[in-house]
């Protein structure tokens, strides 16, 4: 199974948006199960349904944190990298989708100020791009790592 199904797997599942995609590199970041699907919880909904930045992109960032963030405060150096390849995925997720803003991608004129989630209907996923959201963002991070991993 590819990322970009693994993902979609996962938020058909049941999964938010950010689950879905840190779920799809779980065994690259190793990361227990519970521990990665508990710290991707909080973004799912552009947010917890702030409908602020996509949680297919937040997922995104959970990964390449994990796989190439830095934990020294004084490595001014390896920030101003890690903030290159953030703003790199931030970057093609835009140029593919139109935006990483969820609202934006899921044409709402407001954010919803509403916490508890839709059902997840068949209706629900005819209506909402979230599940392709989550495979195009795992496939742009899976090229994205492999091409940081050739800079090294």
């Amino acid at each position: 199974m590819t990322k970009y199904e693994k993902a979609m797997s996962l938020f058909k599942e049941g999964y938010n948006c950010s689950q879905a995609v840190v779920g799809a590199f779980e065994e690259e970041i190793g990361i227990e199960h519970n521990l990665l699907m508990s710290m991707a919880s909080s973004f799912g909904g552009g947010m917890g349904r702030l409908r602020e930045v996509c949680g297919a992109v937040t997922g995104a960032f959970i990964v390449l944190g994990a796989m190439f963030g830095y934990n020294d405060p004084e490595a001014s150096a390896e920030k101003a990298e890690h903030y290159k390849h953030i703003q790199e995925f931030a970057n093609r997720f835009k140029a593919e989708n139109g935006s990483y803003v969820c609202r934006e991608l899921l044409g709402l004129e407001e954010k919803t100020s509403h916490h508890v989630p839709e059902m997840r209907t068949e209706q629900y996923y005819k209506k909402r791009p979230c599940a392709e959201l989550c495979g195009v963002s795992a496939e742009i991070l899976e090229k994205l790592i492999m091409e940081i991993k050739e800079e090294k």
